[in-house]
């Protein structure tokens, strides 16, 4: 509940409260630092295994995230149906974090066809390292897709009381990114009958999972 929502610590501990759990809210801050990368890396290796992602056409941009009083940039990968990728926690927005972002994606999905961006120069320049160049795309509105993908993550860090660290945010925004990829349904996209039979799956391998 506290990743996949924009519930903070104590608001968790009170809805586990109504069910008859009484723990403390670090408890909940500790069962996801336990358990949340588990079941993160568990649900990336099965959408990779199903093929879940496309290789078609990725989206790339970048979000300013406050640590401390200074801009970090959190980095992010998505297809053409909104899946997403990777995330990727840097101090800087050069041709460095770029480029280690792109290969960082890349060594787990491939190459895909076209990558849209905005028109950050550090993009081009990591684009003709990886030989890549040919292949990215800009233009005003081609990116929506993914500044759309930071939502979630922007609704639930505004729940949070900032973020202490990189590293944490590396780590929160990862397992966010893969709950929210197991739950995400699209259900503008279909009708409720399809929506509730996915729905039901979702959770049954959640339940699965988690178990």
């Amino acid at each position: 509940m506290y990743i996949r929502y924009p519930l903070s610590l104590r608001q968790v501990e009170d809805l586990l409260f109504e069910r008859g759990i009484d723990i403390c809210h670090e408890t909940v801050r500790y069962w996801w630092n336990r358990f949340g990368p588990m079941f993160a890396l568990e649900i990336k290796k099965n959408r990779i295994r199903e093929g879940c992602y496309s290789r078609w056409r990725w989206h790339i941009d970048e979000v300013f995230v406050q640590i401390n009083g200074e801009t970090h940039y959190l980095w992010r990968a998505v297809d053409h149906e909104g899946e997403v990728l990777e995330v990727y926690a840097t101090k800087r927005r050069n041709r460095k974090a770029a480029l280690s972002f792109l290969k960082r994606a890349m060594k787990r999905y491939g190459r895909p066809s076209e990558i849209v961006t905005d028109r950050l120069r550090s993009y081009r320049v990591a684009m003709k390292i990886l030989g890549n160049a040919e292949r990215q795309v800009c233009g005003a509105k081609l990116n929506n897709r993914a500044e759309n993908s930071h939502q979630p993550f922007r609704r639930r860090e505004g729940a949070m009381s900032k973020f202490k660290d990189v590293k944490t945010l590396q780590k929160f925004s990862s397992i966010h990114a893969s709950i929210h990829n197991h739950f995400n349904l699209e259900r503008h996209l279909i009708n409720r009958s399809t929506f509730k039979i996915r729905r039901s799956a979702a959770l049954t391998d959640w339940r699965l999972l988690a178990a």
